[in-house]
């Protein structure tokens, strides 16, 4: 299958990983920024391959993982609500609010339904016009402009039943934000190739001069990961700090020019809370203007609540790339898929999930950065 088979080769990784060991001469750390890149270095092993000068942290990637604890409060408490069809993607479900989940309000009675676009949602408003439809708008820039279409067209067709419970958040300010924190230890990072379709990578670019950190914008299968980390190590070991495309058969350095103006039509951008990370300042979007119309937080009167998050669950040192999950006392015992503590268990690209899939047996490798 072209553009996949290629880029699973092991021939090729192998060829990338000697190459990566013959350019280090001292430890560097390097965090992938997606969660599908995590899971595809963990399912296929590809931190194993690299030499023990070469540690790769996980990332805050995964949207599911991001949605603060407070906004699946709120999407609990609309989707129990009488005469509301709630839909969302399906990840979004277990996912443990503070008293509960979207799954159990489905299990009690609440019409929640799973749907595999903004689209979808639409169409249940105009075939239930008697029904409050809220989506649950959640993702980072890959998914937004899907949204924003819905919107736009939900304006369109002058719905008055439809709305969208927002979560978006975008991805530069948060690589900003874990480069300055007190006890960061990241050296540089592969950023997440789709993100870099849609948004193109000149953002990136003074935060690379900045912070003097490499950043590769990269794919998600093995090889695309490991080229990607060639690239960073090579600018590390040569002092430099610049923005690299590895991806370029999909990401140019200006992205989606269409796609970025439909978004700056229907959101603004405002500060977002990071589950388990906390708020990061320009890091979120919200519905803009005329489109605040279809604003479910102001609909239902939920705007401005705020929850503290659990403390048992350790998903913000993980997110942040200070832990990896089976460092946690509770990963895969008091935390697993059946009675998640935390949204990285239970998302299909969280970390603690990727591990407890396909690590959890398996001591941690020499590369650990315990202690």
């Amino acid at each position: 299958m072209k553009y996949l088979d290629e880029y699973r080769d092991g021939r090729a990784a192998r060829e990338f990983a000697k190459a990566i060991a013959r350019v280090v001469t001292r430890p560097w750390i390097i965090m992938e920024v997606c969660g599908g890149q995590t899971h595809a270095i963990v399912k296929f092993g590809v931190d194993e391959l690299l030499p023990k000068e070469i540690t790769l942290l996980h990332g805050p990637g995964c949207p599911v993982c991001v949605t603060p604890v407070e906004l699946i409060d709120k999407a609990v408490e609309i989707a129990s609500r009488p005469g509301v069809i709630f839909a969302s993607f399906g990840d979004m479900l277990r996912v443990p609010g503070t008293s509960g989940d979207l799954l159990s309000v489905k299990a009690s009675g609440g019409d929640v339904r799973i749907v595999y676009s903004p689209l979808d949602a639409l169409k249940i408003a105009r075939e239930n016009p008697e029904k409050e439809i809220v989506f649950f708008a959640v993702g980072f820039e890959t998914t937004a402009p899907a949204n924003a279409m819905a919107a736009v067209q939900a304006k369109q067709m002058e719905l008055k039943n439809f709305s969208l419970l927002v979560s978006h958040v975008l991805v530069p300010p948060a690589i900003e934000a874990i480069l300055s924190f007190s006890d960061n230890r990241v050296q540089g990072f592969l950023a997440a190739g789709h993100v870099c379709a849609v948004m193109g990578y000149t953002e990136y670019e003074p935060i690379a001069s900045n912070y003097h950190v490499p950043i590769i914008v990269a794919g998600f299968e093995p090889v695309d990961i490991l080229q990607g980390i060639y690239m960073c190590v090579r600018q590390l070991e040569e002092g430099r700090a610049t923005v690299e495309n590895q991806y370029s058969r999909v990401v140019n350095r200006a992205g989606n020019l269409p796609a970025q103006k439909l978004m700056r039509e229907v959101f603004r951008v405002i500060p977002r809370k990071w589950r388990g990370i906390g708020e990061i300042p320009f890091s979120g979007l919200g519905l803009e203007g005329e489109y605040k119309f279809f604003d479910a937080e102001l609909r239902f009167d939920l705007a401005g609540r705020s929850v503290e998050e659990a403390s048992e669950c350790i998903s913000g040192l993980i997110l942040r790339g200070v832990k990896k999950p089976p460092e946690c006392p509770a990963f895969a015992a008091r935390c697993n898929p059946e009675h998640p503590l935390g949204a990285t268990m239970v998302s299909s690209e969280g970390a603690c999930a990727a591990y407890y899939r396909y690590r959890r047996f398996q001591p941690l490798s020499d590369n650990s950065i315990i202690g």
